[in-house]
């Protein structure tokens, strides 16, 4: 029996698409922002990578500024009551964070399967030099 062929995909599209790093099938997530155990498709385990929420808080800082930008923006031009910008921002803020979250994640799981990223791992060091 022959090993099947596995197609990488490419970084925006793993992450917009939610693809498996190892043969493309949309199978990288189960919820809106959590990975899926193992992809169906080729057996691969997501539970294995380390993306985690690292990419949460990064993308709530940027995120944040951006819209805190924009509301003064907004303050500054048209001086609109409070609960017009409560009623913009407030989802503004979590599908922009939601989406980003899914996109980065997918990519950085890309990136982690494609480098072979693994933790504590130090290449080409002679056993003698490691602590």
């Amino acid at each position: 029996m022959t090993e099947p062929v596995h197609i990488s995909p490419e970084y925006i599209a793993a992450g917009l698409k939610g693809l498996c790093p190892r043969c493309g099938a949309r199978t990288l997530f189960a919820g809106v922002a959590r990975f899926a155990p193992v992809c169906p498709n080729c057996g691969l385990e997501f539970a294995k990578f380390h993306v985690d929420d690292g990419p949460a808080a990064f993308l709530t800082l940027g995120i944040g500024t951006l819209v805190t930008i924009a509301a003064i923006t907004l303050e500054l031009t048209v001086s609109p009551p409070f609960w017009v910008h409560f009623a913009i921002w407030t989802p503004v803020t979590l599908l922009s964070v939601v989406a980003s979250l899914r996109v980065a994640k997918g990519m950085l799981i890309l990136a982690e399967y494609r480098n072979d990223a693994r933790e504590g791992r130090i290449r080409d060091e002679p056993p003698e030099a490691r602590p």
